[in-house]
């Protein structure tokens, strides 16, 4: 829930979208803007400040027990994310290469490991001053993820594949089996949540900030960024090729940096200051 509704808050209140915006505009899910990148548009959707239950509760089916203890996350400020995992349209304008197993333009970038977001991150920002794209951590993840929703998916108790790309082999707590697509599908080609975010269960693993921890024994409440001495760090929303179970909303994942593997990409955040 927000934890302000007083229009002062909002990002876009006085009809000035920000300075390293191309465009913004409003719809059935809320606010959005757009960036530019030669001729490729992105776009962001305003996530509001809010509070939530991080984790999964332990009648959770098919749970795991990295994914506890469930605990109240508290974001004091909004934050811009991007609608769908980044592009290989994007990441090609930006880095000039597309790393990618399923090449296609709309389709998300893959075979992309931490090491070269954050080249991606440092080279588009630097082009844009004050853009200031980062990954998101864990909690802002799956706060928008979730959108609102306590069930393991957004989408409810049970997910199907017309509405997330995953395994259909494998499904979810004695679901009916389904389709398994066995490779990536354009972004913003199946449903989204109820924040206007696309993908956010399935097709492609996003890579968080947050360096991994085995629980969320002392994990921060602010929904900031974990740090800690391993080196993997945290993956999330599981893919095409993942059982049902890897794709809910609660579901941690963990990857060394230098690891790139066809199921994975990420999608940018940037926290409104």
């Amino acid at each position: 829930m927000a934890l302000n509704h007083d229009p002062a808050w909002h990002p876009l209140i006085y009809g000035n979208p920000p300075a390293w915006a191309s465009g913004w505009g409003e719809d059935r899910f809320g606010i959005f803007v757009e960036i530019t990148i030669h001729n490729v548009v992105q776009r962001l959707r305003w996530i509001p400040p809010g509070e939530f239950l991080m984790g999964s509760s332990e009648g959770e089916p098919e749970r795991f027990s990295d994914e506890g203890p469930q605990h109240q996350v508290i974001l004091e400020q909004g934050f811009w994310l991007f609608d769908t995992a980044c592009t290989q349209a994007l990441w090609q304008e930006v880095m000039g290469d597309n790393p990618s197993q399923f090449k296609s333009p709309k389709h998300p970038v893959e075979q992309v490991s931490f090491g070269d977001v954050q080249n991606f991150l440092q080279r588009i920002n630097s082009w844009h001053p004050g853009l200031e794209l980062t990954l998101p951590s864990e909690a802002q993840w799956e706060y928008a993820c979730r959108a609102g929703t306590t069930t393991p998916f957004s989408f409810g108790a049970n997910i199907t594949p017309a509405q997330v790309n995953y395994n259909g082999n494998f499904p979810y707590a004695n679901g009916a089996k389904g389709k398994y697509r066995e490779t990536t599908v354009p972004v913003a080609s199946l449903p989204a949540n109820h924040w206007g975010l696309y993908e956010m269960h399935g097709n492609v693993w996003e890579w968080c900030a947050d360096v991994w921890h085995d629980s969320y024994e002392g994990a921060p409440t602010d929904g900031s960024a974990r740090v800690g001495p391993s080196a993997d760090r945290v993956v999330r929303g599981g893919s095409w090729n993942s059982d049902a179970r890897f794709v809910r909303a609660a579901y941690r994942g963990r990857d060394g940096p230098a690891i790139c593997n066809a199921d994975q990409g990420f999608r940018c955040a940037r926290v409104q200051s």
